[in-house]
Parts: structure tokens; sequence; C-alpha cells
């Protein structure tokens, strides 16, 4: 045992994150009879995740409605252009309503237009009214209330920042963990990363805090393979501000999906003529023509004029505390909104059950990539890929847990990676690598973040800047190896799509804890 650590443990089963895909995870485990151990880095658990912060709902099928698994499917795959596992999203879809009872029977309150009947709305690239809601526009933290009652008995330790998954080559020992009591390991077959997101790669994002790549990078250190990850959602709306940074709110696609209009500074219709379903067109298309028209025009925002909804106070009360904390009126005032960082649709390579290639490493939710999202994820895709496959994930690391016994980890001997300070990686990402990306400004990022200075992650703050510095690298390395615009990835140089490229990219380390490669990728089946 390398020298240093100050403590060990052991559990069956380790979950890392708890936003719905791990709280969905470890309660499925715990269910199966495992010990399990839920680390969280901030310092107070629940609440202030990114389910935490969603907000238009979950797009889930319901029985007795002209609404059908085959049309969500078929929603889904166009979304996803081209890139998403047609498997994968039939598995994940189908599944969506016995998970939603499930949340229901744990006590979740979804808004009903009558006892049982719940309302639905229509966002973004659905051809339908399918989206459930609660609290309005809340969903995301009814969602985290509910799971939070349901883990209370759950061994659940904040102030945890998990730093190494550990693995003898073949299979997961267990993981290194940063606390207040200095570095430990906790011995365990299984584990199971629910991390979230990267939206901190950016100066501005409707990410909460602690979305900084963590499980991108400790896949990538374990081994694992990374798909996808140069298709990055800005989402159209975010409440705009000239003069904040960090997490900003979000304005829900269901205020545009209940007759909300873009329009630019002129009052000008900003998605006309560009696709079918103007303003209610999938997610990559309407930030693509906010940004083309902000450059057009020289403004730094345009426009969401929701005056015309009825009642917008208390169908959006969310929207509402957020555009009045702001100094604006939205049932008086055209909001003014501009796209910001907000999902990643790819992550660690899983199946529908969070398996990755590693044995005993499972990953769920927005840091893993089951093939649900493709290029561009459907709205409210992400709270049902959450609650169904971090259900599965559990229930399989659990038994993976069962078949393997005990796990004893080896601790590896210290290492240095580099990071790059977090202000100036923001800007350079914001700057070079956001909704419209150019060879040469790819290839420059890739410069500046090579210039990093080697930190080792002994606390939160540096392991995340460790965090966002690789999984940078490893956007970077994707987004110029895809040499055309596909959903969420748009090259100003290759404009269109080429289907000969309609394949996901695989990004993997290259021999040391800094260097990323792209290996040759295969197409999508």
């Amino acid at each position: 045992m390398t020298g240093g650590v100050a403590w060990q443990q052991q559990a069956d089963v380790i979950v890392v994150g708890t936003g719905v895909a791990g709280l969905a995870a470890a309660l499925a485990a715990h269910r199966a009879g495992r010990h399990v151990v839920v680390l969280s880095k901030a310092e107070q658990t629940g609440g202030a995740t990114a389910t935490c912060y969603a907000q238009g709902g979950i797009a889930v099928v319901l029985p007795e409605t002209e609404d059908s698994v085959e049309a969500h499917i078929a929603d889904t795959l166009a979304a996803g252009a081209g890139l998403c596992d047609p498997d994968a999203v039939e598995s994940i879809v189908a599944d969506g309503y016995r998970a939603v009872t499930e949340l229901v029977g744990a006590g979740a309150r979804f808004d009903e237009s009558a006892p049982g009947r719940f309302v639905l709305t229509r966002e973004g690239g659905h051809s339908r009214r399918r989206i459930i809601h609660a609290g309005g526009d809340a969903t995301g933290a009814e969602v985290q209330r509910v799971l939070d009652r349901a883990a209370a008995a759950l061994d659940i330790r904040g102030g945890h920042v998990v730093v190494r998954v550990l693995h003898d080559g073949g299979a997961v020992s267990g993981v290194v963990v940063v606390n207040a009591d200095g570095l430990g390991v906790i011995h365990a077959p299984s584990v199971v990363l629910a991390t979230g997101g990267l939206g901190h790669l950016y100066g501005t994002t409707t990410n909460p805090e602690g979305c900084t790549g963590d499980g991108i990078a400790l896949a990538l250190w374990a081994g694992a393979a990374i798909s996808d990850i140069e298709f990055i959602q800005f989402h159209p709306t975010m409440l705009f501000s000239a003069h904040t940074s960090g997490r900003r709110p979000l304005i829900t696609e269901a205020v545009r999906g209940e007759g909300a209009k873009l329009v630019d500074a002129e009052g000008d219709p900003v998605t006309a003529g560009i696709h079918p379903m103007g303003d209610l067109a999938p997610r990559d298309v309407v930030a693509a023509a906010i940004d083309a028209r902000l450059k057009a025009t020289g403004d730094p925002c345009v426009f969401l004029d929701a005056r015309s909804i009825a009642g917008f106070e208390s169908r959006f009360p969310t929207v509402t505390a957020a555009c009045h904390a702001a100094g604006i009126d939205p049932v008086r005032q055209p909001i003014p909104v501009a796209p910001g960082a907000h999902y990643s649709c790819g992550g660690v390579v899983t199946d529908v059950w969070g398996h990755t290639e590693l044995p005993g490493l499972f990953a769920a939710g927005e840091v893993a990539r089951t093939g649900m999202h493709g290029a561009n994820r459907l709205a409210s895709n992400s709270l049902l890929e959450g609650l169904v496959v971090g259900g599965r994930a559990g229930r399989a690391a659990a038994a993976h847990a069962a078949a393997e016994g005990y796990a004893r980890a080896r601790v590896p001997d210290p290492f240095t990676p580099t990071a790059l300070a977090r202000a100036e990686l923001q800007s350079a990402m914001s700057r070079d690598a956001s909704a419209i990306r150019e060879a040469g400004r790819l290839r420059r990022l890739a410069d500046t973040l090579r210039a990093g200075q080697s930190r080792t992650p002994a606390s939160r703050a540096d392991f995340e800047d460790v965090a966002l510095t690789l999984t940078a690298r490893a956007v970077v390395a994707a987004a110029l190896a895809r040499e055309e615009s596909r959903g969420c990835h748009r090259r100003a140089e290759y404009p269109d799509a080429d289907p000969d490229q309609a394949r996901s990219t695989v990004v993997r380390l290259a021999g040391d804890p800094d260097t990323v490669r792209v290996e040759t990728p295969v197409p999508v089946c």
C-alpha cells in the first residue's frame, strides 16, 4: 500500500453523485441488499444538483393518450442527427412510464388537470405533448426532493472528493477519496459514476458549480472510453446578463411550448424560414439560429416574448422568480436570452445498464453515453434517462458486487496531471469551442490547454481544475476530428453534415494522465 493514505474503508457499491442518476442507482443497489456508500464532493448533500435545477419536465409516453413509444423514439432519433443507438433509445423510452410510476409511488407530485391525469406540455423537437412537469417549471426540484427523502436512510457522505477509480487492469477495486481526514481509500468491487456534466468548461452555463467534468476524467484515467464528447448542447434560452458569469438561470423550453416567440432587438422572428418547427425546432437548430442572428446584428442577446401566455407567473414560477431577480417583468417585458452551455450529449461509453468496458465500473446520467442522445439531446429526455439507466446501473452494480465479493484495492503511486487556471480555461473554451467552432481556433485552444501547470489533486479545487483541463482536451480533440456540422457540433468551415461521418468518435487516454487520442470511429448501426 502506497504511503500517505490516512484511512481505509469498505463497501459493496460506491456511487459518486447525488442527482437523479446517482440516487436512483444507490436506492436500487440498496434494495438489492448491498452495502452502498454514496459520495458527494459538496459539503451539504441534498439539492443543488443539476437535477434540482431542471425546469421543463420528464418526456414520457403515457397510456391512453394519442402519443406512442414509436413516436417518442422517432423524435429522439431525429434530434440525435444520425448518431443515436436506436436499440438504446427504444429500451430507455419504453421503460419510461414504469420509472415514472415508481417515482410517483415514492411520493412525486406532478401537475394534474384532474386527479390522476397529468398535464402535458410540449418542447422543442417533440411532435406531441408528452412532457410531464411539477410545480409548473420546478420538475427537477420535485424529483430531487423525492429521491432525497427516499435516500435519507442511505450512507451519503458530503465533502468527499473522489480523485481516482482504482482497478487492477481487469476489474474495479475501489476509489481514492480526499476528505477532511485526508487521503483515503474505499475498497469496493463496484463503482457507479453519476457525476453529472461539464458546463463549467465555459464562462457561463446553466449548470451548478459542481459540473466540472469529474466523471470524464476519472473514467479516462481508469482506461475507459469516452464518446460523442464534442456534442455539447447550448441551451438556446439562458437568461442573459451582461455582467454575470458562472451559473445563469435557463428559461425552460416549455415557455416556447406554450406560445412564447423568439425575436431580435427589432422584433423580427429569429427562426422564421430555418426549420419547419420554428421556435420549437431541436435545440441545436434554435441555438445556431440565435448565434447567427447575434453575429449578424452585433447584439448581445435576443428576446423571448412570453407576454401572450395567460397565467405566466403561475405556470412558470421559477422562471418568473429568476426574471424578477434580474429586474425583468416577463408579463410586461420580453426576456433577454442567449445560448449557454447546458448539457453534454456524450460521455463515458456504457450500455443501457450502465456497464462500461471495465468490469465493475458503471456510469449513468449525464456523465454516460448510452447512445440515447446522439449528436443532440431531445428536450426532457435527460431526467428520463437518469431515472431509467440510474436504476438499472444500481441493480447491475449490486449484482456484480454480489458475484465478485470483497475487492482489495492497491493504491497506485501519486500522479500529478496538469491543469490550466480555471478562469483562463473558461475564457479560452468560451472563445474557441462554443456553439460555432473553427479549426484554427480549436488548434489555438489545444495549444493553450497544453500550457497547464502540474497540480496534485489533493483538494476539491485542484481536482476540479485538473478534471476540467483533461475534459477540455478531450472535447477539443473530438471537435477537431469531426470535420462536419452535425447536431450540437457546428464547424464554420464545414457547414453541412457529411454522411461518411455519421459515426461516433471515441476518445481515450494516450499513456499519460494529460494526453488524449481520438480512435478511428466506427459507424453507428
